[in-house]
């Protein structure tokens, strides 16, 4: 009769088949990984990460499965206890795999529709470790019929104290979760969190990073985002109302001043058409009225950069039309002396009109284009005078826009100095397409509406800091009335100008049906110049 072995032999026994059930898992675990999900790396498939998180389970649950085959379990003089614990662990490793598989498909799920998964990786884990926890306990209590009871005061023990070392922690994690769960920012976004303003670059489960306007990272806990007063100029989408104030002096007429605001805010390219800008008067003050230009951008990282382009515009404008920005005291007195010396003045202005006089001479405005006079001027000296001190000499800033092709045109530009380019939209055999030029010092913009009334055929663009003199609609016609002949020498001309670009003019998508026509017609030109003649002399 064999000897029974002793209970310190049965219980090395356990020890190493407990040793060996272990090894076993891990091999197979290993074969798993390289025979199965190994391969996939390279090909990268969508079911990858769910071989990944099955493998370990399923090597578990593999190798348990054989412990319960009867001539495994005969071939080893192993206690009776020892096969309930086997058991046990059988019915854990069913329900890990169960719960590993259902974690898998929901991460997967997310991975496919390319969204991040809710939880950080940390609260996740922690998360999985508590339910794997509760599960244990209850196969103690129902299986093997083990008291739980100390376990569950220790661990609430120990979970109390752990909860208090990691408060900060603990509340950073549930911060982020509320802000997950919220959407009051996603990755990307442009927010404002207390003072600082910048985009929101990354956020996980303890913290929030901000990189500001000055590419700074700024590192905020999630608890101390949640407590604070969030912006978020992305949502619900990336329209964003900018204000810019403006103080201007009283002596400005409020409609003029509007529609400058306006108009510069309209030529940034970076400034939403819709909705349109829109200036408004805030109120006034001993030193002048308050505006604030409102308008909307899509990029509100560049926020600054569209303000500072629209306020350089506005002084360009401002200038021109001799609107002031309210300015200093000692200022306003050196202006007051200097405009009391008359002698000073007319010094001035008499040098302004020599300079108009010497720029219009030496343009092409209105110069013979064939015959034995090619290139002599229509004007007379005389005539070149009167219309110089008429002219309006300005300073333009490169990206102003002069005039856009379809406006109604009532003046024309000679360039000084710098220079000025156009687009011309135009249609030929239902195909669109555009002619872009170029005009430099001496050359001249936009006359063909000053003498014929026709729309824009062209939008034109300062493409560089320039200087131009303007003649408008209402000097010309004084230049006209003091010249009636004058106004058939210049139908001559621009009707024979246009006749030589009729097929070009047609195709111009801005002229209605036959308005090329009109334009290329002396009969029609010389009306419109005669009419001129009678609406200013009234």
């Amino acid at each position: 009769m064999a000897k029974s072995p002793s209970p310190e032999m049965v219980l090395y026994l356990e020890i190493l088949f407990s040793l060996l059930f272990f090894v076993a898992a891990g091999f197979v675990h290993l074969l798993l990984r390289r025979g199965v999900v190994g391969p996939q790396k390279a090909k990268k498939a969508p079911w990858r990460h769910l071989l990944e998180q099955l493998s370990f389970p399923v090597a578990l649950l593999a190798v348990s499965l054989l412990t319960r085959w009867s001539a495994i379990r005969n071939a080893f003089p192993l206690r009776a206890r020892y096969f309930e614990i086997l058991d046990s662990a059988f019915v854990f490793f069913v329900i890990f795999l169960l719960i590993r598989l259902v974690d898998a498909l929901i991460q997967v799920l997310y991975a496919r529709k390319n969204r991040p998964f809710p939880l950080p990786r940390v609260l996740h884990g922690f998360i999985l470790v508590i339910v794997y926890i509760a599960i244990l306990f209850t196969i103690l209590d129902q299986f093997l019929r083990i008291d739980i009871k100390p376990l569950l005061t220790g661990s609430a023990i120990l979970t109390a104290v752990l909860g208090l070392a990691l408060q900060g922690v603990l509340g950073n994690i549930l911060a982020g979760m509320s802000l997950h769960y919220t959407k009051s920012f996603s990755r990307g976004d442009w927010v404002r969190i207390g003072e600082t303003e910048g985009v929101v670059i990354d956020t996980n489960w303890r913290e929030t990073r901000v990189m500001d306007g000055a590419k700074n990272i700024i590192i905020f806990p999630n608890s101390e985002v949640a407590s604070r007063m969030i912006t978020n100029f992305s949502l619900p989408d990336t329209l964003v109302e900018i204000a810019l104030p403006v103080k201007v002096a009283f002596d400005a007429r409020p409609s003029v001043v509007m529609d400058l605001l306006t108009a510069a805010a309209r030529e940034v390219a970076d400034v939403a058409s819709d909705p349109a800008p829109k200036g408004l008067v805030v109120s006034y003050d001993e030193f002048g009225m308050s505006y604030v230009l409102k308008f909307h951008v899509t990029d509100y990282a560049r926020k600054d950069d569209i303000k500072g382009e629209v306020a350089r515009l506005i002084w360009y404008k401002f200038q021109r039309r001799g609107i002031e920005i309210p300015m200093s005291i000692e200022n306003k007195v050196g202006r007051v002396l200097k405009a009391v010396k008359p002698g000073e003045r007319t010094d001035e202005a008499a040098a302004a009109g020599e300079k108009n006089e010497r720029d219009l001479a030496g343009s092409s405005f209105l110069r013979v284009r064939e015959g034995v006079r090619a290139g002599e001027p229509v004007l007379s000296a005389g005539e070149i005078r009167d219309l110089a001190l008429l002219a309006r000499r300005g300073n333009y800033t490169a990206k102003e826009v002069l005039f856009r092709q379809g406006e109604p045109g009532d003046r024309c530009y000679i360039v000084i100095s710098g220079r000025v380019r156009g687009e011309i939209d135009s249609e030929e055999g239902g195909k669109s397409f555009a002619t872009r030029f170029e005009v430099g010092p001496g050359g001249i913009i936009g006359e063909m509406s000053l003498f014929t009334g026709m729309p824009r055929t062209a939008t034109v663009v300062v493409s560089e800091d320039a200087e131009l003199l303007e003649i408008d609609v209402e000097a010309f016609a004084v230049l006209l009335a003091r010249n009636p002949e004058l106004a058939e020498a210049i139908a001559e001309i621009v009707s024979r100008r246009n006749s030589e670009n009729l097929e070009t003019l047609r195709k111009v998508k801005a002229l209605a049906a036959g308005e090329a026509e009109k334009s290329a017609n002396k009969a029609t030109v010389l009306d419109y110049l005669k009419r001129l003649i009678h609406l200013f002399k009234r």
